[in-house]
């Protein structure tokens, strides 16, 4: 059994591997990287300059090195693969699951790429590789692999073990023995279990089980995530338009699926546009954060056009001035809540979901209590705690519910409407809501103080 050795990244050690770098201690590397995770390894290389990560990998064993290129992000594997030529990246990649290879092979551009599959060696991984390149990236035949193992439904017991054998040999992860008619065609699956406990003469067909969940090569890889969430699957098998066995999907995929569209709605949250890491470029990161930021400051602009609007109004009762960052925030936050759990629920799509207009009452019921809590309860601290006239209490109340009631329907509509058009509604949650419900609010807020207040 492999042991795993717990590893910590510590400043001692990463000073210590640099210096077996640049003394070219070849034992070192190998020694100290013995029963440390891949993972783990890369996450060392994020530490360390190009030219000594490329030292590293070249330190190693070849496999190991496969195993390491794997658990980059996408932007250090990019710069890595720029300093292999193409042999180098072929042997790599021939080590590699095919869905891993052609991941790969997707950074490079189509010259290279093809460079690199002219220099394969083993033909099954090319076929495989290339087959996947064929697939949009985003969808079930996107992120398959093709090593998986199937046995014909007509085999005995001897027959299929044999070629359990011969297919294991290129399948790191067993799940599930797919069963397959002369045609390649998906029928069911079998246990291990009941091939070892089935007599020798015993046919799969007598043994397999035809209740199996399976998805299309075209599936949207969410909806991938979803049905192996939902039913609990390690791996689901892939098939074609006809129903032929074409590669499967494991849980170690999908778990990459989920993190990657969870950073992509928090980015998109957040304001953030594309695929941005922390260590990308100054002028990447900006060039994602600057367009929503742009936005809120038109924002604010017209919210200090609307604030000037009613200039003479705030000269008449200065005592207004002083609530508007209570309004603007209390906007911002319900807007924020109502679109959150919307999205919440779209990214969570269940058959016995509300639908729009169920959603859109429950949220108006939802908003109609706070806003009347908040409302009272802003409306006795400004009365009887800063001791201003009756009128002017109920003016910022009835203010704040409106304001409750406005940004909570925006908060939950812009979701909805934004999700109708097949646009990611995870990108009203941010800084669009936020500016909306400012700008609706300071409106709100200023237009009740003029019926109330007669400014």
């Amino acid at each position: 059994m492999e042991i795993i050795k717990q590893f910590e990244l510590s400043k001692e050690y990463l000073e210590s591997l640099r210096y077996a770098i640049e003394n070219e201690d070849l034992e070192f590397i190998v020694e100290s990287f013995d029963g440390v995770n891949v993972a783990d390894i890369a996450s060392i290389l994020d530490e360390l300059s190009m030219e000594e990560s490329i030292y590293v990998l070249r330190a190693v064993d070849r496999q190991m090195a496969a195993d390491i290129l794997i658990e980059l992000d996408d932007n250090t594997l990019f710069r890595i693969l720029k300093e292999f030529d193409e042999p180098e990246i072929a042997s790599y990649i021939e080590l590699m699951d095919s869905d891993d290879g052609a991941d790969i092979l997707k950074l490079l551009g189509e010259r290279e790429r093809e460079d690199v599959i002219s220099h394969f060696q083993d033909k099954l991984k090319s076929d495989q590789v290339l087959d996947l390149l064929r697939y949009e990236e985003d969808t079930a035949g996107g992120i398959m692999a093709k090593e998986f193992i199937r046995a014909n439904k007509n085999w005995n017991i001897i027959q299929t073990i044999n070629e359990i054998r011969r297919q294991a040999e290129n399948v790191e992860k067993i799940y599930s023995i797919y069963v397959v008619n002369n045609r390649q065609q998906l029928l069911g699956r079998v246990s291990l279990k009941k091939i070892i406990l089935a007599g020798e003469n015993t046919k799969i067909e007598d043994i397999y089980d035809e209740d199996v969940i399976s998805v299309p090569t075209f599936m949207d890889q969410e909806e991938v995530a979803a049905i192996m969430r939902k039913y609990d699957l390690e791996s689901v098998p892939v098939v074609n338009a006809k129903n032929k066995l074409v590669g499967r999907i494991t849980v170690d995929d999908i778990l990459d699926v989920v993190q990657e569209e969870a950073e992509e709605d928090i980015q998109a949250m957040a304001g953030i546009s594309g695929d941005i890491e922390e260590s990308d470029s100054v002028f990447l990161i900006s060039k994602a954060r600057l367009p929503w930021l742009l936005i809120g400051v038109i924002g604010g602009l017209m919210g200090a056009k609307i604030i000037g609007f009613f200039e003479d109004g705030l000269n008449k009762y200065l005592a207004l001035a002083s609530f508007i960052p209570l309004v603007a925030a209390t906007g911002g936050n319900v807007g924020i809540q109502a679109s959150s759990l919307i999205v919440q629920s779209l990214a969570s799509k269940s058959v016995f979901d509300d639908t729009p207009l169920q959603r859109f009452v429950k949220g108006l019921l939802i908003a109609l209590i706070n806003g009347v809590v908040l409302g009272a309860f802003v409306f006795g601290v400004v009365v009887f705690l800063y001791g201003f006239e009756p009128i002017f209490g109920v003016t910022v109340g009835v203010a704040l519910f409106c304001v409750v009631l406005l940004a909570s329907f925006m908060g939950t509509v812009t979701p909805l409407v934004l999700n109708r058009f097949g646009i990611n509604p995870a990108i009203a949650s941010g800084p669009f809501i936020t500016t909306t419900n400012d700008l609706l609010g300071l409106t709100v807020y200023f237009g009740i103080a003029m019926l109330l207040l007669k400014l």
